[in-house]
């Protein structure tokens, strides 16, 4: 049950780290300095989507659930739980290179506003 749960809670903080990834540079307008977290995060983002590696998370994830008494997985978190929602025909190359693509811009767009704003204040 204990192992369940660990495996449970790993699981949101994955889903939380992919939001952070996609979405922490808003955060980061109204708190400058967790800028010095999100660029990390997001270079880890485009790395592994765009270099197709896997996180390692995954496999934490995977034996947590083995000590429960469950089965793994196979293939990452996006594949397992993500893609059956936004993409049932699955993953491929291509689409990992389209969101590794949607990080950026969705970044960059972020980025260059608050460097806007920073510019103007100064």
């Amino acid at each position: 049950m204990l192992w369940r749960m660990a495996a449970d809670a790993l699981v949101l903080v994955h889903l939380g780290f992919i939001l952070f990834v996609l979405l922490g540079g808003l955060l980061a307008l109204r708190w400058p300095r967790l800028i010095w977290l999100h660029l990390p995060a997001v270079a880890w983002g485009i790395v592994v989507e765009c270099l197709h590696l896997g996180c390692p998370l995954t496999p934490w994830e995977n034996q947590m659930r083995r000590m429960a008494g469950q089965a793994g997985y196979e293939g990452g978190f996006i594949e397992h739980y993500l893609i059956p929602l936004i993409y049932p025909a699955g993953l491929t190359p291509a689409i990992q290179l389209w969101l590794g693509a949607i990080v950026v811009l969705v970044n960059a767009a972020v980025y260059a506003w608050l460097i806007g704003r920073w510019r103007r204040k100064t």
